[in-house]
């Protein structure tokens, strides 16, 4: 598993004084860089080898300004050429946020997927777990 700590900006709240809906998607997808530094470790895009299949959040409870955000990042599905990554926001230790996307290995010059193999395989597989029951 890998973990972050967000500190909300001002700007990250809304009318309703909480964080927006909005900033969790740029959150979780900046959470993802640990895990995309497996497939590509010096984040070059010219070098990209993902591609974005599904994305899902699911909104528990209410993020507030002044307090970290801790985001979890990790596997709950490997497959052929695609994985699921489940990712949690938790704020003073409670589950505020789940989201699940399905992210798949692709050659972009090809225009089709790749199978996930070897060692890339084995360090995707240390970071799989069961994903928290629904609410």
């Amino acid at each position: 598993m890998f973990t972050r700590t967000i500190e909300p900006a001002f700007y990250d709240t809304d009318a309703l004084g909480h964080i927006n809906n909005t900033r969790l998607p740029a959150w979780f997808e900046l959470a993802r860089n640990d895990l995309f530094k497996l497939f590509t470790p010096d984040l070059n895009p010219r070098q990209w080898r993902l591609i974005m299949a599904r994305m899902e959040v699911d909104y528990r409870a209410e993020l507030f300004y002044g307090h970290d955000i801790e985001i979890r990042t990790y596997l709950t599905r490997l497959g052929n050429s695609s994985f699921t990554v489940t990712q949690e926001a938790r704020q003073h230790g409670k589950l505020t946020n789940l989201g699940h996307t399905v992210m798949v290995q692709y050659d972009h010059q090809a225009k089709c997927t790749v199978p996930i193999e070897g060692k890339l395989r084995e360090a995707l597989e240390a970071h799989l777990q069961e994903a928290p029951a629904p609410a």
